[in-house]
């Protein structure tokens, strides 16, 4: 009979201790514990909760549960607008004639050059290119009357064109942009039909009235820039 008490005794201890260690765990739910049955604590004192800890299983000595951490996220950077490209400048081919009357350039029967033909080619002709980016071709074109023979209106119109491309080169106009031609009596501007007398020096109504025809025509090929 003591040996069988003895056993019961054992027996209700155990189920004590059964039952403190699984009202210790209860009490402890949502901490980390040891083999003790002890809170684990990190390197700074307080204690390791699981991850189903919550603040409502706060126990003594753990203190008030530390606020979880807010996520802090990045700041999204607003799309920056891609620049507006300037509106793109073309340049287009031009086409700018000239015409220069021959009894401002030069003498009657002449292709020297005269002083008030200088001062009109810069005020018609140099002063206008600079308007221009970029100046292609500037083709200059002699023209005669019908007074002489056919061969000779044509060497006269060429010495004429030749002498205001040579003073359009001293001015700094690249020559080799620079083209000349020959047209010597034809095309005429007028006719001067009506004029009585032969077609010579002496005839000096006639060489008054084809004064027209006696012209240096320049044509300027330049490109000026237009938005498109």
């Amino acid at each position: 009979m003591k040996t069988s008490h003895l056993l019961n005794v054992f027996a209700l201890a155990a189920l004590a201790m059964t039952g403190i260690a699984t009202a210790n765990e209860m009490t402890h739910e949502g901490y980390l514990i040891d083999s003790r049955g002890t809170v684990v604590r990190d390197g700074s004192g307080q204690c390791v909760h699981t991850g189903f800890w919550t603040s409502e299983m706060v126990i003594e000595g753990c203190g008030k549960a530390a606020p979880l951490a807010a996520v802090v996220t990045a700041p999204v950077a607003a799309p920056v607008a891609a620049p507006v490209p300037a509106p793109v400048v073309k340049a287009k081919t031009v086409f700018v004639p000239y015409t220069l009357q021959t009894e401002a350039l030069f003498a009657y029967n002449k292709s020297e050059l005269k002083e008030q033909g200088k001062q009109k080619i810069h005020d018609e002709v140099l002063d206008k290119m600079k308007e221009y980016t970029k100046t292609d071709t500037v083709v200059i074109t002699g023209y005669a009357d019908r007074i002489g023979s056919a061969k000779y209106n044509t060497a006269l119109s060429q010495r004429r064109a030749d002498a205001v491309k040579a003073y359009i080169v001293a001015q700094g106009v690249d020559g080799g942009r620079i083209e000349t031609a020959a047209k010597g009596e034809a095309d005429p501007v007028v006719s001067c039909d009506n004029i009585k007398g032969k077609a010579n020096h002496k005839n000096k109504a006639l060489i008054s009235c084809l004064q027209p025809n006696r012209r240096i025509v320049l044509d300027i090929k330049g490109q000026m820039p237009v938005q498109k």
